[in-house]
């Protein structure tokens, strides 16, 4: 457990100690979420103290938490796997109360999560984060972790989502950022169109690949596996493709069609790089309209690639990014979707 911290918030707060979830944690971070986001939040477990202690204790997700002496949740972080890896864990849903916001309460719970409570559990291997890019603060905060920047979800969350503190005029785009703590090299199939940017990314990581051109054909005795899941409140698709085939665009249609009717707005698709034809699954996609989203590290296990396509307005001039590899990538975003669209 970390020692109480002597720095004082802005409107005098306490001081605190950052220390993993326990069970009477659940009420605090309920209160918290409300605080924060009213009833707007659009992860319902974190209005249910009972079901994020069960969250806690199977796994599905790791609150580390921030209270003051008297047990009050003034902030808190929690990692949880996303992706269709399971040792792979993104670290996200991280909040502070308002008025703690200048005493270091986000920067004590990353050190905690990523310096004392990821190293003692071998079974997570690498870890992601989306960075909201509303503000640059939280990317500010997780620059000393040695997270490397691979894409952008372009109006990735509803603005509704932003509605109590009013801090985003419309949709918001997510960076998305990811560490290795347990290597693990392998070869990747990167897509012609996008090589020269692709090579620019990887030879930033952490951790080896041994990069090759994809030039092989789609598979055509081979049937197209993807799932997709829509998250109605935020109006967002996403279709993870495990294998593609020769029927991937049929396959893509469908998908579209059903997503449309639910009334989506942002199409999300992962291709598995660990396939040789993944160049030309990526040609399928650009041509229904699809465009550079950036290299997911460890997403199928092997590595993945976003795709995306929105049926809403961009708004790149109001993605606020910190770093600037991070916005040399927004610029490639925006030349490729430019591309895609013409």
């Amino acid at each position: 457990m970390k020692d109480f911290d002597e720095k004082k918030g802005a409107g005098g707060g306490e001081p605190f100690v950052v220390d993993a979830f326990r069970p009477e944690d659940g009420e605090g971070i309920v209160r918290l979420f409300r605080a924060v986001y009213g009833e707007h939040y659009p992860i319902r477990l974190f209005y249910d103290p009972a079901a994020l202690t069960e969250a806690n204790r199977d796994g599905r997700y790791y609150s580390i938490v921030a209270r003051t002496g008297r047990g009050e949740v003034i902030g808190v972080t929690h990692l949880y796997p996303s992706s269709p890896y399971p040792s792979l864990y993104e670290s996200g849903v991280g909040l502070v109360l308002k008025e703690y916001r200048n005493a270091g309460v986000n920067t004590r719970l990353m050190a905690y999560l990523f310096d004392e409570f990821v190293p003692r559990r071998p079974h997570i291997e690498e870890i992601f984060g989306e960075a909201v890019c509303n503000h640059p603060y939280t990317q500010r905060a997780a620059e000393p972790f040695r997270f490397i920047e691979t894409g952008i979800e372009a109006a990735l969350m509803p603005a509704e989502a932003y509605t109590r503190e009013k801090s985003a005029p419309g949709r918001v785009a997510t960076l998305c950022a990811f560490r290795c703590f347990r290597p693990k090299p392998h070869r990747v199939y990167l897509p012609a169109a996008y090589e020269t940017f692709l090579r620019r990314i990887y030879g930033r990581l952490d951790d080896r690949r041994d990069l090759a051109v994809s030039g092989d054909p789609l598979p055509p005795g081979r049937s197209t596996r993807a799932e997709m899941t829509v998250f109605d409140f935020a109006k967002v698709a996403r279709i993870a493709v495990r294998e593609s085939g020769a029927d991937l665009g049929t396959c893509l249609d469908r998908l579209e069609t059903e997503a449309r009717e639910k009334g989506v707005m942002v199409f999300q698709a992962w291709l598995n790089l660990a396939e040789p034809w993944a160049g030309k699954a990526a040609e399928v996609l650009r041509e229904a309209g699809y465009f550079f989203g950036g290299p997911l590290p460890r997403w199928f296990d092997s590595d993945g690639f976003l795709m995306q396509k929105l049926l809403c307005p961009p708004d790149f001039e109001d993605i606020v990014l910190h770093a600037d590899f991070a916005k040399e990538l927004l610029e490639f975003i925006r030349k490729d979707r430019s591309e895609v669209a013409s």
